[in-house]
């Protein structure tokens, strides 16, 4: 099953930049929450872009050891003081709510109203995040420099129109059927409200993604997750248990658009094939990177690779999260992520998936010695690749361990050497009838 994956380019990277960014603003000004009307309105401009059917789960339905929550949509919120002046207004940031804060209209004291803010000392001009999801509560959150402004003798108006009732879950899925059933799936999350690198670039990478992918013939099937984090994930695989077999591996995608080094968190087992597969192409990028052993912390790689399901779920991202200071606070905003680093992301990710889909076995027709590379004009192809001075040693490497038991990512690692040259010594070898796929192979004997 050769399979010929071609090389993004520069001006794919680069309309995919403007295309993710172009997105990225679009979702930017919506309160994303768990659950709600923000939710399926996110998933509705997604698929005016790319195919994606959406899934409703009743509150109350249970989900593994969860029960999915009652759905929360929020109008409108603000704080006044006595003098009628609006001190919060969400409408100015939706940030400024404490997410899935039930509905409130009343007059109360500083005293009483201290206990329902939310700010940062150490970042004072910031406005955090923060949520409520499974505890009842209000609130709001706001810079620590405001706060500090407010008159503790003053009385305060507090509104918030929202409904917190029954309803359900909403999650979206995409998916692009390749020549095998075996799927890579890749879950991102669509819970956040105005978020950008944690986690908006998610969602616009793998939308450029699937729209580059689908007009590639595919050998391995690829299933997409558009998701609340946590309880979308579980949701999931609650759904999906029937499915989970003929998953290989899969990544969470999250905190790709800052501009820090890749990080790449490895599979809970260590030494998947997921792990070697990325590992080599951020090897073969010659890009700064570092190299995480997997922790039950983080998004959901926990949920996936959880002991009862151990599916080999790694995280490719750059800095990761809470590891920025940025995170989880308004500074994560449009002017924190940059357009060359949505495409550097994006090229990583492909590049992952081309040795994916490009990988095989195969054997040496001539194994007793070396074939005659002479007669069968690869020299002369060799030279026409004068730019990849590795070609020839690599030529080498192939035929030598090309024994039916090592596969073009293990002879590219054992050799040390680009996998992409790996792969062209292989098609010239195919070429030339010195290799045949291990899969096609019969024994002559």
């Amino acid at each position: 099953m050769k399979k010929m994956i071609p090389e993004i380019t520069k001006q794919q990277l680069e309309s995919s930049s403007n295309i993710m960014y172009k997105m990225m603003k679009i979702l930017y000004p919506i309160c994303r929450s768990i659950t709600g009307n923000s939710v399926r309105k996110t998933l509705e401009i997604i698929k005016n872009e790319i195919p994606i059917q959406t899934f409703e789960i009743p509150t109350g339905t249970p989900v593994l050891d969860w029960t999915i929550p009652k759905e929360w949509n929020i109008y409108d919120a603000y704080i006044k003081n006595s003098n009628g002046e609006k001190i919060i207004d969400f409408k100015n940031s939706n940030l400024s709510i404490l997410n899935y804060s039930i509905p409130v209209h009343k007059k109360i004291s500083f005293e009483e109203l201290k206990d329902h803010l939310f700010y940062l000392q150490n970042q004072p001009d910031l406005i955090p995040y923060r949520t409520s999801y499974y505890n009842e509560n209000w609130g709001f959150c706001l810079p620590y420099n405001l706060f500090c402004k407010l008159d503790p003798k003053d009385e305060y108006e507090v509104f918030i129109d929202s409904t917190l009732e029954s309803g359900s879950l909403t999650y979206g899925e995409s998916f692009l059927k390749g020549e095998l059933d075996q799927e890579i799936v890749f879950s991102c999350y669509i819970c956040h409200p105005s978020l950008c690198n944690d986690n908006l670039s998610g969602p616009v990478l793998l939308l450029s993604l699937i729209n580059i992918l689908s007009k590639i013939k595919l050998k391995y099937s690829y299933r997409f997750l558009f998701i609340p984090e946590t309880i979308g994930a579980i949701a999931w695989l609650h759904n999906n248990l029937g499915r989970l077999s003929k998953i290989i591996g899969g990544f969470v995608v999250t905190c790709i658009g800052d501009s820090g080094p890749f990080t790449y968190k490895k599979t809970r087992v260590g030494n998947s094939y997921i792990d070697k597969v990325v590992k080599k192409a951020l090897k073969d990028s010659n890009l700064t990177y570092k190299i995480r052993e997997f922790d039950p912390h983080g998004s959901d790689e926990r949920q996936f690779s959880s002991p009862g399901f151990n599916l080999n779920f790694g995280s490719l991202m750059r800095t990761p999260y809470a590891e920025y200071p940025e995170y989880h606070t308004s500074a994560d905003n449009l002017n924190f992520i940059r357009k060359e680093n949505l495409a550097s992301s994006l090229k990583i990710y492909y590049d992952v998936i081309k040795i994916i889909e490009t990988d095989g076995i195969y054997i040496n027709k001539y194994p007793h010695g070396e074939p005659q590379l002479g007669r069968r004009g690869l020299y002369d192809e060799i030279g026409g690749h004068s730019d990849l001075s590795n070609l020839k040693k690599c030529i080498f490497w192939v035929l030598n361990f090309s024994d039916g038991n090592h596969s073009l990512l293990d002879i590219s690692l054992k050799a040390k050497e680009n996998y992409n040259v790996i792969k062209l010594a292989t098609d010239l070898l195919l070429k030339k009838d010195i290799l045949i796929e291990k899969e096609n192979f019969k024994n002559p004997l």
